[in-house]
């Protein structure tokens, strides 16, 4: 068998990072983690021009219509640039719970904006996976308490979906009752929130019981692959930028790269990076293609790729002669991105006994 991606799918890669590599270059991204959304409108409007936004969300609604297979091809591009972009909770998570638990009205409404660009949806459906004693958000007499953490493109955001225990609330920008604060990380390229709700009425439910269930897990396997694929764009980069150290640091009146042990450290961060990449593909392919072993995979493969990732830009740090992760350097952007990433949506410990009780073990 011979698994691979597509021509189309080569051309969206190859046109993606060219686009990105003129419109969202390193010196580019440090000025964007400086301001306070680390927002890019015009980056993200052009972006949508070429089917990001929307790539999962139906051509009747305005989208590209494309599989998680493309969705993690731009993905590894964006995470190749460490580019700023909500891409994570407006492109991937919205639409899959709009697309899965909203009535057609709420499709008509929101999700040809999410395509178009026009509207930014931060997520908060983290104390699904796991929450600390004081954070989780209710839904009491219709009205919305408590805590929400770690919300995904939550700061800046025009709205906000909320999982509040059994329901899945959209609660707009600025609403009374709601306090909305920013979550500093070490990662400044992805912005998370913390969303405080006291009585709070929200603008819709989009649904409830099974439904709302049902969306939560098909966007958190969506998202997962998003992050493992990010993660590997940050290990191609990574492992590009080790390289180009290599080649232009000098000891003894030598470039490094001829040292046979810089050699063996690339050499290693590439003998991991190849198969990690076709774990995120065949994750990305399954979800369209062979649906029962999708939540597996999805949960494989981000588990594999966060300690994968993490090794990654270890020994890139390593080749930079152990200061790589300083802002001095271009690497501390992908390792900083990498740490989030690996948190977010399940640790890989986490993510492995969910994996374990999916096969009943």
């Amino acid at each position: 068998m011979d698994f691979g991606l597509s021509d189309e799918q080569k051309l969206l890669d190859e046109s993606l990072r060219r686009f990105l590599a003129e419109r969202m270059p390193t010196t580019r991204v440090r000025e964007l983690i400086e301001t306070p959304d680390a927002h890019d409108a015009k980056v993200w409007s052009e972006l949508a021009e070429l089917g990001v936004a929307g790539c999962l969300i139906a051509e009747e609604h305005g989208g590209a219509g494309l599989s998680l297979l493309d969705a993690a091809v731009i993905a590894t591009a964006l995470g190749h640039a460490a580019a700023p972009t909500p891409f994570l909770g407006s492109a991937i998570l919205a639409p899959a719970l709009i697309a899965g638990a909203g009535s057609d009205a709420q499709h008509a409404e929101w999700l040809p904006k999410l395509a178009a660009g026009k509207a930014r949806i931060g997520v908060a459906i983290a104390e699904q996976v796991e929450r600390r004693d004081d954070a989780g958000v209710a839904l009491e007499a219709g009205k919305l308490r408590g805590t929400a953490l770690f919300a995904i493109d939550g700061w800046g955001a025009d709205a906000y979906l909320v999982a509040a225990g059994d329901a899945l609330a959209l609660v707009a920008k600025g609403t009374a009752g709601m306090s909305v604060e920013p979550m500093p990380t070490i990662d400044r390229t992805r912005r998370l929130a913390e969303l405080r709700f006291d009585g709070v009425q929200p603008a819709e439910l989009l649904g409830r019981g099974e439904s709302a269930r049902s969306a939560i897990a098909s966007a958190l396997l969506a998202a997962r692959v998003a992050l493992a694929a990010d993660m590997l764009g940050a290990c191609d980069r990574s492992l590009a930028l080790s390289v180009d150290y290599a080649k232009q640091r000098k000891q003894f009146d030598r470039p490094i790269a001829q040292f046979q042990a810089v050699k063996h450290l690339c050499a290693e961060m590439a003998a991991a990076i190849e198969p990690a990449r076709a774990l995120v593909w065949y994750a990305a392919h399954a979800a369209g293609e062979i649906p029962a072993e999708a939540p597996l995979l999805a949960l494989h493969a981000k588990a594999h790729l966060a300690e994968v990732a993490m090794d990654v830009v270890r020994i890139a740090t390593q080749v930079h002669g152990g200061i790589g992760f300083t802002d001095a350097y271009d690497l501390q952007l992908w390792f900083k991105r990498v740490s989030l990433a690996r948190q977010l949506l399940g640790t890989p410990s986490k993510l492995r006994a969910e994996a374990a009780a999916v096969q009943g073990l």
